[in-house]
């Protein structure tokens, strides 16, 4: 495990402004990779590999794939119930984010693990997998889709737990994946969530009928995403 990935916990923060630092420290990465490349760098430096969990207000993200018609409510109901919305330039369709999610941004340079986007979502979902497992439950992947969900094959039956769009530049990532964990899922009732109109949105609170504190699942998802990765996971002290 000689690669390591610096870890920070951003707490509640607006999506607009995780947003922000997501692209600054991407553009960072890609102006150091550009000056490794000409010779330009310090000696010593290397490019900083960095997952950022945080929560987000109540919020409804699009995607660059997606399809303003997947939003069932009007500006104005959203202003009432205090919800923001985003346009972003992830991949992906309409998606919530609130209080009780566990959101990470995975800011990674695939080029010092695999230059591979499909091989990069599939790793994604598997540390997502891993930790559902650790709760007694059978995460999937669902064909043609992003994410983890529960029963996929099942009419009726099918649910997604977690979320998942990426942007990548230079082969440095950024966005990424988002679990519900005890999040209020009436908020999905606004949304065709993903696009995918036959599934419904479930969470670990839901699942396994009782709260589970937040740290408690980050710190499996740390563990399994070290695990997956081969990196070591490293607390930033913020």
């Amino acid at each position: 495990m000689d690669k390591q990935i610096k870890v920070s916990n951003l707490g509640v923060i607006p999506y607009q402004e995780a947003w922000d630092l997501q692209e600054r420290l991407l553009q960072e990465s890609v102006a150091l990779k550009a000056d490794l490349r000409s010779g330009l760098a310090a000696p010593g430096a290397t490019v900083q590999h960095h997952l950022l969990f945080c929560e987000h207000p109540p919020v409804y993200t699009l995607g660059k794939s997606g399809h303003l018609e997947h939003l069932l409510v009007n500006d104005q109901l959203l202003a009432q119930k205090g919800i923001g919305f985003v346009h972003t330039n992830r991949g992906g369709d309409i998606t919530f984010h609130g209080e009780g999610q566990i959101v990470g941004y995975p800011i990674i340079d695939l080029e010092q693990f695999f230059t591979d986007i499909g091989r990069y979502l599939r790793f994604l979902e598997e540390v997502i997998i891993r930790t559902l497992a650790d709760y007694g439950l059978k995460g999937e992947r669902s064909k043609g889709e992003t994410g983890v969900w529960l029963e996929p094959d099942v009419p009726g039956r099918a649910r997604k737990i977690c979320a998942m769009g990426v942007r990548c530049s230079r082969w440095v990532t950024m966005h990424g994946f988002a679990i519900n964990v005890n999040t209020d899922l009436e908020y999905f009732s606004n949304i065709v969530a993903c696009g995918i109109q036959d599934k419904a949105v479930t969470s670990l609170q839901k699942e396994t009928g009782h709260v589970i504190p937040l740290e408690e699942v980050q710190a499996r998802i740390l563990y399994h995403f070290a695990q997956v990765f081969e990196a070591e996971m490293v607390m930033n002290g913020n």
